[in-house]
């Protein structure tokens, strides 16, 4: 059997449940992320069916297992990959070493135990497994003698820590080199916070997500003023702008956004706001003319607070843009109209004001796609009322509330969420432009800005359609440049 091989344990007929494993060698394989699936994508394919959190494939070979970023549809399935007996180490770039613990933390709480002396013990574990990997620096995990094999990170521009993974591997005995990329989820350019990803020089064979691969976004460099515009039209319904985000990525762009759009309105009001209670930051009505530098920015999510807080330690990963305003006095996600709820208990009570006042805020709360989290009190109380809006900025995977409310919402129909039928009352709106991830001009741009392009190319992470459509743009330029290509379109196949 030819090496390197490569075996795909998730995220090919959606876009969830990440993991794919290079066989280097027959003796040594690495494990490139081992998320959770989530919606449609845990009801399709795998033996014990692709929602299943039982590691399915052996493990003896396995040397190490490189984390391109810590969502949780990359990460969730760490702890069942641990139990499952794996022993190696855990590779990531530095800022997501930092941020990977918090995940896990919480993913632990939810799907293992709340003890803290187990959770603390857990944690410790993680974090002895983790190698903390500069950007654009070669690294050797522990191999044979067989073959050699070099492992480097580059920036993904997709959230902070992502990256994209290359192997570099060399067989002495033959003398035979090869270049295998994965490209984790790749970002787009003009992301706040992040600069934007690079092409790697070459791949003899690439990995690639199409999770975009049948579209193009709107335009990212004026999606502030659709936010902007956005939110000020949902306001004159006199209600509250809920917005479903995920607590890592989505959360942070956000505030860093609606934190330019204060700065640059003047305020209205007599008083500060940082002067005021909580109680009283949400007491107070808008005019029709929203007035920026007193509305009100709820975060109500413990875990993006955390997150945040960790953003903004690990400013020299931030792009140029975001450290002139830091160096200018501005604080892009501490700003003073931010309220951050913690408590479960304040956050029922929030949701219980927000439902009965109506007060004008804008409430961004986890998690991205409706279907657990906090927004889910939320779209309880305020979905049949139509002075609320829900404002979706990301991707809604199929099966999931936030697909069935984006598509229906507009019909005036109904989601079922948690056994309950919600009719939806409330005005639902969609911005493009704000996906973390590349779209299809972006994807093939990664492809064709390679001084060596590859000569096998796997389309993984992205529906049926999506991937078509960027296999058909992939196969017209080589055809155009006259270079020949092996072209995967991946499904997952039984183990």
């Amino acid at each position: 059997m030819p090496f390197p091989q490569i075996t795909h344990h998730g995220a090919v007929n959606g876009v969830t449940g990440s993991c794919h494993e290079l066989h280097a060698d027959a003796a040594n394989s690495y494990l490139i992320d081992c998320g959770l699936f989530q919606g449609a994508d845990t009801a399709n394919g795998g033996r014990a069916g692709q929602g299943s959190l039982d590691i399915e494939f052996p493990l003896n070979t396995v040397r190490a297992l490189i984390a391109t970023h810590v969502h949780i549809d990359h990460v969730g399935r760490i702890p069942y990959l641990l139990a499952a007996g794996f022993k190696g180490p855990i590779l990531c770039s530095e800022p997501s070493a930092k941020l990977l613990p918090i995940v896990l933390e919480d993913a632990f709480k939810l799907g293992v135990s709340r003890d803290q002396k187990k959770v603390e013990r857990y944690i410790k574990l993680i974090e002895q497994r983790i190698i903390a990997l500069p950007y654009n620096t070669w690294f050797t995990p522990q191999g044979a003698p067989e073959i050699i094999c070099r492992v480097r990170l580059q920036r993904a521009g997709h959230i902070l820590g992502s990256a994209y993974v290359e192997f570099d591997l060399q067989y002495p005995r033959t003398g035979e080199k090869k270049r295998v990329v994965f490209s984790g989820d790749l970002g787009a350019p003009h992301a706040p916070l992040l600069p934007a990803p690079k092409p790697p020089h070459r791949a003899d064979i690439l990995v690639i997500e199409s999770t975009y691969g049948d579209r193009n976004h709107e335009d990212r460099r004026t999606r502030r003023q659709r936010l902007e515009k956005v939110i000020e039209q949902a306001l004159l319904d006199k209600g509250s702008v809920l917005i479903p985000a995920f607590s890592i990525g989505r959360t942070q762009e956000l505030l860093y956004e609606l934190e330019e759009i204060i700065h640059t309105k003047p305020s209205k009001a007599a008083a500060p706001v940082g002067a005021r209670s909580l109680a009283k930051k949400t007491s107070r009505r808008v005019t029709d003319e929203t007035n920026w530098p007193e509305l009100p920015i709820i975060l109500d999510s413990p875990l993006a607070s955390r997150f945040t807080a960790a953003y903004r330690e690990l400013q020299p990963f931030w792009n140029q843009e975001a450290l002139k305003r830091v160096q200018s006095g501005r604080r892009p996600l501490g700003f003073e109209q931010l309220i951050t709820v913690d408590s479960h208990g304040d956050h029922l009570r929030m949701v219980k004001h927000l439902a009965r006042t109506a007060r004008p805020a804008i409430v961004i709360a986890g998690n991205g796609m409706c279907s657990s989290g906090r927004i889910v009190n939320y779209l309880k109380a305020m979905l049949g009322d139509s002075r609320h809006n829900v404002l979706f900025v990301g991707y809604q995977a199929a099966g999931t509330p936030g697909q069935a409310i984006q598509t229906f919402g507009p019909q005036g129909g109904y989601v079922d969420i948690e056994g309950e039928r919600l009719d939806i009352r409330a005005g639902i709106a969609s911005i493009g432009g704000y996906s973390a991830h590349a779209d299809q001009k972006g994807l093939l741009e990664f492809v064709t800005g390679m001084k060596k392009p590859p000569t096998e190319i796997r389309l993984v992470h992205g529906e049926v359609e999506a991937k078509r459509q960027l296999a058909d743009a992939i196969a017209n330029h080589y055809s155009r440049m006259g270079m020949s290509l092996n072209l995967l379109i991946e499904t997952l196949r039984p183990q």
